[in-house]
């Protein structure tokens, strides 16, 4: 099992928990290699915000007296129900996102507060996360993650915290920091950022998404991060843009769909209701997209290259390590399912022979 070990910036707060996704049902039938058709995600509506931009990155322009800004937080606190205490919490973080002061406390101050947004907007953020079971990365914008503050909106998927150890992983990889490496699926470019700031001059990282929304809020967090010179973004469906690459990639890094489809309804509000289907489906038995990747792993990873795959947990885990062990037995090797820090069967790693 990998341990994970942080370096916590003070700029970081403390991490809320996260919601689980479900295990999957039995597994059943393998797919071919011909890529799976991506279920189109409605992006914007009544959920949406005027302004995609992180809250925390808004400038601070609108001024608010002390008082003004005191009463909000006494109407907001009025709306958390006993049973959700953690709101207050996501509360004092809308608070601190949302004024200029580095202060942890901004509605106690007695000066005039500046805000990135206007108080209709703050009330409107907020009961969309009360009521609208809206996740609170997508209220203000971003997610902390590792030692990054990672821009995220609808229509991309929060980066968890369980994924965090992929970049582990891969710095465990005997040469990794000058290799070439596929963040397949990137979303909102968490793992390629995190990669690429612990590459060397050789490195590089293709971050590759099929969703235009995924792949500007990937742009933006690898220039918020300077990386320009280690991420290279693609548009495309999985291997699609890695045509050029071919054969020469050190490793393949992806956390594609995985969620049964006839789980989908189950999952909570705040996942279900909000995060991107395109980013949650992986079909019948939640297999569709890992399939098509271990389909496809030999073509594009040299030899001696690695891959990990996150997965839904034990079954898939166990059936991805058994169909590659067996199906690919000639073209890998070392291929292991390993835990993630709740003891569950998370990722699926291996090498090319």
């Amino acid at each position: 099992m990998a341990t994970l070990v942080f370096s916590p910036a003070a700029f970081l707060r403390p991490k809320p928990l996260r919601c689980r996704l479900l295990l999957p049902k039995p597994l059943a039938s393998a797919s071919s290699l011909t890529p799976p058709t991506p279920r189109a995600d409605p992006v914007g509506g009544s959920d949406s915000d005027p302004d995609p931009t992180p809250l925390f990155l808004r400038p601070a322009s609108h001024r608010l007296p002390a008082a003004a800004l005191a009463a909000f937080r006494r109407r907001a606190a009025a709306l958390v129900p006993p049973s959700a205490p953690h709101l207050h919490r996501h509360l004092r973080w809308l608070l601190a996102d949302a004024t200029a002061a580095n202060d942890p406390d901004p509605a106690s101050r007695s000066d005039p507060a500046l805000l990135r947004a206007p108080l209709d907007d703050l009330e409107a953020m907020w009961l969309r996360h009360v009521r609208g079971r809206r996740p609170f990365q997508y209220v203000v914008g971003n997610e902390h993650w590792r030692d990054l503050v990672v821009a995220v909106r609808e229509g991309v998927l929060i980066p968890r915290p369980e994924t965090e150890a992929v970049v582990d992983m891969v710095k465990r990889v005997e040469g990794f920091a000058d290799g070439w490496w596929a963040d397949l699926g990137t979303g909102s470019g968490a793992i390629a950022v995190a990669v690429a700031r612990e590459l060397g001059a050789g490195g590089r990282v293709f971050a590759t998404d099929v969703s235009e929304v995924a792949l500007e809020v990937a742009r933006l967090n690898v220039q918020r991060y300077g990386v320009q010179d280690k991420v290279e973004i693609r548009h495309g469906s999985w291997f699609e843009p890695l045509e050029d690459v071919k054969g020469k990639l050190m490793g393949v890094i992806s956390n594609p769909p995985y969620i049964p489809t006839v789980d989908l309804p189950g999952l909570q509000p705040e996942v279900g209701w909000h995060e991107p289907m395109l980013a949650l489906d992986g079909g019948k038995d939640g297999l569709e997209h890992l399939l098509h990747l271990c389909e496809g792993l030999s073509s594009v990873l040299k030899p001696g290259g690695f891959f990990i795959f996150e997965t839904n947990g034990d079954k898939q885990s166990e059936f991805l390590v058994d169909l590659i062990s067996t199906k690919w037995s000639s073209s890998f090797r070392n291929v292991e399912a390993v835990l993630d820090f709740a003891d569950i069967k998370r990722f699926v790693t291996g090498y090319r022979r």
